[in-house]
């Protein structure tokens, strides 16, 4: 591995650099997404709980301070482990958690964000957490039936109940999120995003002129083409793919959060390594123009 990002004392997410959400939560650039720390089809328990706590432990000590999560992953499962592993939280720690989903079985899920099920979602969220009010509160996804402005209104009234204290979206367009912008501050967007999966790209660029997070998931990307590209960058360097991979995220915008999540702590100190790699401008123009490639 590149001796730079070999060193002990260089395996932080620290190294990532740091992003304030909503002016008043500072975390490091590098998070955790949690919900690969479920059963088959995000459905009930991890096959083996205490590895799973290790992982959650583990992420602390290297410094990631934003943990992502959602009632749907389990469901409820995610966040009562989370809980069970790290409270009392560390002061710094900042969990996101999300609403807007029923889950009627592994690998299904339908719409919810009805005003009443979203209310239900983040009283449950903050007993399953053991938490007062939640740091950040996601809508997981717009519903089709359910008016944008219903359920924002819902989690804007929530924040000032005091059980919300940033609200968030994912998977939502530009529209959604100027809407939601209208009704309540919004500090964070959650899209699916990689080097290869650029779709949400002008998301991104509004993002960043508006100072909100840009938190992307499947980070890795996908494709043949896109595959080759990132071996070879990382054979040249001496990493692994995905550490090239999340590299490429963190130099694409400084409002990226990328929260790859693992199930094993020997792949969690792999993710975290890539905080202190650095690309070279090549290397970024490479990774910039797969999209161009696979088109």
């Amino acid at each position: 591995m590149e001796e730079s990002i070999k060193k002990t004392t260089d395996l932080t997410a620290a190294r990532a650099g740091t992003i304030t959400l909503g002016g008043e939560l500072t975390v490091n650039r590098l998070g955790y997404g949690a919900m690969r720390l479920t059963g088959d089809g995000i459905w009930g328990p991890p096959k083996d709980r205490a590895g799973a706590m290790a992982v959650l432990r583990r992420a602390v000590e290297l410094g990631v301070n934003f943990i992502d999560t959602a009632d749907s992953y389990g469901p409820y499962v995610n966040e009562e482990l989370i809980a069970a592993a790290l409270a009392p939280y560390p002061k710094d720690l900042v969990i996101a958690t999300k609403g807007g989903w029923n889950r009627p079985g592994p690998n299904q899920w339908t719409h919810d964000a009805s005003p009443a099920h979203l209310r239900q979602a983040v009283e449950g969220s903050l007993k399953r957490l053991r938490l007062n009010r939640i740091d950040v509160y996601q809508l997981h996804a717009p519903d089709p039936v359910v008016p944008l402005d219903a359920s924002l209104e819902t989690l804007a009234n929530m924040q000032s109940e005091g059980k919300i204290r940033l609200v968030a979206l994912s998977n939502v367009t530009v529209e959604h999120i100027e809407r939601a912008r209208k009704i309540v501050p919004i500090v964070s967007v959650q899209n699916r995003y990689s080097f290869a999966d650029r779709e949400w790209d002008y998301v991104v660029d509004y993002c960043e002129r508006n100072g909100i997070a840009f938190i992307p998931w499947f980070p890795l990307g996908a494709g043949t083409v896109a595959g080759r590209l990132l071996e070879r960058i990382a054979k040249a360097r001496g990493v692994k793919p995905i550490q090239v991979a999340l590299a490429w995220l963190l130099k694409r915008s400084p409002v990226m959060l990328p929260i790859p999540g693992t199930s094993s702590v020997a792949h969690l100190e792999e993710n975290v390594a890539a905080a202190s790699l650095q690309l070279n401008e090549e290397e970024y123009s490479e990774l910039n123009g797969i999209v161009a490639v696979a088109s």
